[in-house]
Order: structure tokens, then C-alpha cells, then sequence
């Protein structure tokens, strides 16, 4: 009777202990898990091509910089996210962003076959082609019709959808050229070579590092004008928002100002 009697709470007492013990290292496993998705660093896998865009986009070495990098680094930094440099070749961006393999890439809308497959945040910097005319020309550009029979140096593989009927019935000649620096040179001493096309930004970047700002002048008419974004998969929209209130405070209080003019 003792025996039965005696070991009646031992059991019990058993059970309480294993069950307090369950509960504690159930809440802390909780806790421990909990900690680990709020420390889970964010990251934003950003292609910045394999040559860079200058002054958009800078490679040097492991070193990023460039308008768009500043801007973007920037940004991610307020969201509490951090960039990673991805470089990826043009042809294979729009099918590695789906594939999720980056998250985001420099581009215009306009420059993109399939834009709905995407989504684009606000313009950071608008992209400009203009003109980049010799000092000594005295030729002037307002409307196409002024480039008739002139000849333009041109980036290989580029379109210029303003000048493209021109340059089909070869009422205006393009000289190709694989490099955007080479451009300039051909310019200032090729043969019956009128003037280049290139982005504005690029080319004065050029210039200014090829010691020619002194050679040239640009036109103030523009061939074309794209709104230069980042464009992301589009279960990236809610950052995409939330890179477009940042955006729009940089505009705001003058930091976006600032970092353009270290590029220009």
C-alpha cells in the first residue's frame, strides 16, 4: 500500500517538469527564431553591366560609383537594405531579373521590348542626345532637315528613330563606331566627319576625362529624351514605392542636385 500511495505524485511531478521545460525551450526556439528574421540582412542584387555606363554607371575594380550607384546606394541605405554589384551582359539582364537572379537594372522605359513584364520606378536623371558639334563648325542644328548631307559619327548598333528616314533614303550619312570615346576623335580628325551623337552627360564625362571640353559645344536641341529608372521584377513593387518617396525627398531638399554635379 506504502509503495502505490507513495508513488502516486512522483509521475506528476514528472510530467509538470517536462512540460514546463517544453513550454521554455519552445519560447525560447520562438524568441531565437524571431531574432534571427529581424537580424536576416536585406538585400538589393544591382546590375551595373560589365563595363559600366559611365557617368550612370562606374566600374573600378571592386569600386562602384556614378550617378546611378550614388543615387541607388543612397536610397537602399535609408530603406535599411544593402547593394550588391551584379554584372550582367545586356543580353541576358531582362531574362536574369526574371529568373531572379538580380533584382534590378538601369533603363528606359522606351529602350525595353517588353516594359509591361516589369516594374519601373520614376525617372532618376533624364538621358539626353544631343549633338556634339567642333568649335570651329559654324553649322547649326534646330530641326533634322539642318543635317542634310552631313555625316554623324554614331555608336554601333544604336537607333535614333528621329533620324532613321534620313539615314534610310542617305540624305544624312552615320559613320559606326564601336566605342562612345572613340567617337569625339573620329569627330575632331576623321575626314568629312560633321559632328557625334551621344548622350549628354556621357559625352561631356568624356570630354572632361580626355582633356576635349574645349573642342566641342552641344546643341540645346535635343534628338531624344528618356527618363533613365530602375527597372525591377514586379513583386519588387512596394521598394519601388518606397524608392520613389526617397527619390522624390533627395529632389527635394538638393541631394539629387549634388550628386549630378559631381558628374558633370
Amino acid at each position: 500500500m506504502r509503495n502505490d500511495s507513495s508513488g502516486g505524485p512522483i509521475p506528476l511531478a514528472i510530467t509538470s517538469l517536462t512540460l514546463l521545460f517544453s513550454s521554455l525551450f519552445g519560447a525560447t526556439a520562438l524568441a531565437t527564431e524571431d531574432a534571427s528574421s529581424q537580424d536576416a540582412e536585406r538585400v538589393f542584387r544591382f546590375n551595373v553591366s560589365p563595363n559600366g555606363y559611365p557617368p550612370y554607371l562606374i566600374t573600378e575594380g571592386d569600386k562602384q560609383s556614378g550617378i546611378m550607384w550614388d543615387v541607388v546606394a543612397l536610397i537602399a541605405e535609408r530603406l535599411d537594405y544593402r547593394v550588391v554589384a551584379e554584372q550582367v551582359p545586356r543580353k541576358r539582364v531582362d531574362q536574369m531579373l526574371m529568373d531572379g537572379y538580380i533584382d534590378g537594372t538601369t533603363r528606359a522605359k522606351e529602350w525595353t521590348d517588353n516594359p509591361e513584364d516589369f516594374v519601373f520606378t520614376d525617372p532618376v536623371v533624364n538621358v539626353e542626345e544631343v549633338l556634339f558639334i567642333p568649335k570651329h563648325s559654324a553649322f547649326q542644328f534646330e530641326v533634322p532637315e539642318d543635317l542634310l548631307s552631313k555625316t554623324l559619327v554614331t555608336h554601333l548598333g544604336y537607333h535614333y528613330p528621329i533620324l532613321e528616314p534620313f539615314f534610310e533614303s542617305g540624305d544624312i550619312k552615320r559613320f559606326d563606331v564601336s566605342k562612345d570615346r572613340d567617337m569625339f576623335r573620329y569627330v575632331l580628325h576623321g575626314e568629312d566627319l560633321d559632328a557625334a551623337i551621344a548622350d549628354r552627360l556621357v559625352g561631356k564625362w568624356i570630354l572632361r576625362n580626355e582633356g576635349l571640353q574645349k573642342e566641342f559645344t552641344t546643341t540645346s536641341t535635343k534628338l531624344s529624351e528618356y527618363g533613365f529608372r530602375l527597372m525591377l521584377r514586379k513583386d519588387w513593387a512596394p521598394f519601388a514605392n518606397a524608392f520613389n518617396r526617397e527619390l522624390q525627398a533627395l529632389q527635394e531638399n538638393g541631394r539629387l542636385d549634388e550628386i549630378l554635379s559631381n558628374y558633370r
